[in-house]
């Protein structure tokens, strides 16, 4: 099926802009939800769910359940991307949005170790992994949600409404946290501050439903319908016939995930345990950070449409890779002024990756598995970047007491996305949904 066959007679302008709100809120919400979590996985969750003698080995079980979110997004990607494909886009987001919903709502409730004991880190774990099933099915079906509205020619813009969900979501969850974190007492916020940020999440699921319930589902889906070319197998048929684009795909979104993982997670760890600066601190500059990162993304996205797309997201491999080597000097000094410039350096070149990813990593594959093909793309690499990032920085810390491990692993994750980009392909948009 050629993307000249498919009929966008009916898209108008304000069908656009709605499929574009639709993919950015949900995937805001899912972020924030996961956001919400990393900081206090970082933060407080050791003590309170993994009480210890050793804070870095508390602050290890706490990433450990933060992994497990990752660790989930397969499953999430298997069932919901295969639902995608099948039953259509739009019915299977309204499912990931609620789950997700769910589950970081009773997080906000759940008891301590101190209340209830070990059934406290078991639940915590429990309803992590829920977290990451929704999100494994909820970012291949947010970006066709926008990308297949839209013109095959600006798919790096359109696509890109998904990817300024992490950066939003980061913002939305570090702003609630540093507000509650000013206005009550640290002990007040370790009681019961904390619990805001995770119960905030019901008003976002209820948005994010309102506008993804009214939305009609994507043109391309409409014609595989009509066509009759819908899989009966998408997940045997993407193993079997699109093995490579799928390993294109992974490879390419480790180093932006572990980049990210090093700059929205673990960074609080280090500056707080490491240079001694309050968790407010660390905070803020992510706040800054991902506020100008949210412009970021979109730009880069349309950036990527009028140029080659691979050739960007190489420069940002690339950046990426030297990144660390000159922001853990420049921090050492703990100059609040260098580590907000350094945060903003750091997810500015995170944008020139993620701006793109989303249009690199769908096009990868033809469309009627693109939903199954590109959730496994996502969630895989997830596991195999995000997900053991924060426990390998962690750990890597605590053997060398040097930030120097930390900047050559972040390197070698870069090789991997180069050698991912090296096996995609760019193809023509005229046949991108073929």
């Amino acid at each position: 099926m050629s993307e000249s066959t498919i009929d966008r007679s009916s898209v108008d302008r304000k069908s656009l802009v709605k499929a574009f709100a639709a993919s950015l809120s949900g995937t805001t919400l899912e972020y924030y939800d996961f956001a919400a979590y990393s900081v206090a996985s970082a933060t407080i969750f050791g003590p309170l769910f993994f009480p210890g003698d050793d804070p870095l080995a508390s602050t290890m079980l706490a990433f450990s359940t933060y992994a497990v979110g990752y660790a989930a997004r397969p499953l999430g990607g298997f069932v919901f991307g295969r639902l995608g494909d099948v039953l259509g886009r739009k019915r299977v987001l309204v499912l990931t949005l609620v789950l997700v919903g769910i589950a970081t709502f009773l997080i906000g409730v759940l008891p301590t170790y101190a209340t209830i004991g070990g059934a406290a880190p078991i639940l915590l774990v429990v309803l992590r992994f829920a977290q990451g099933v929704g999100i494994g099915g909820e970012w291949g079906g947010a970006v066709l949600l926008s990308s297949e509205f839209g013109d095959p020619r600006k798919r790096g813009f359109w696509a890109s409404a998904a990817q300024v969900g992490p950066p939003a979501g980061t913002l939305l969850a570090n702003g609630v946290l540093a507000l509650v974190s000013a206005l009550v007492t640290t002990e007040q916020f370790n009681n019961w501050g904390w619990r805001v940020a995770f119960l905030l999440s019901a008003l976002l699921v209820a948005f994010g439903l309102w506008i993804r319930v009214k939305l009609e589902e994507t043109p391309v889906f409409k014609a595989i319908q009509a066509k009759g070319e819908r899989s009966a197998a998408p997940l045997r048929d993407v193993f079997r016939y699109e093995w490579r684009p799928l390993l294109a795909g992974i490879l390419s979104r480790i180093c932006p995930d572990v980049q990210y993982s090093l700059f929205t997670a673990f960074i609080l760890t280090y500056l707080t345990q490491q240079l001694g600066l309050s968790r407010s601190v660390g905070l803020t500059a992510m706040l800054i950070a991902s506020g100008v990162e949210l412009f970021l993304i979109p730009a880069f996205g349309a950036l990527s449409d009028r140029m080659n797309r691979r050739l960007l997201y190489l420069i940002g491999a690339i950046a990426a890779a030297a990144l660390p080597f000159a922001f853990f000097p420049l921090i050492q000094g703990r100059s609040i002024a260098w580590l907000i410039i350094g945060m903003i350096v750091a997810l500015a070149i995170h944008a020139s990756m993620y701006g793109p990813q989303a249009a690199f990593v769908t096009e990868q594959f033809s469309a009627r598995l693109r939903y199954t093909g590109s959730s496994l793309a996502y969630t895989i690499a997830g596991v195999l970047g995000g997900a053991i990032a924060p426990l390998i920085f962690t750990a890597l810390l605590s053997a060398t007491g040097s930030w120097l491990a930390i900047a050559l692993y972040l390197a070698g994750t870069a090789v991997l996305t180069v050698v991912g980009l090296a096996l995609g392909r760019t193809p023509d948009p005229a046949e991108a949904d073929a």
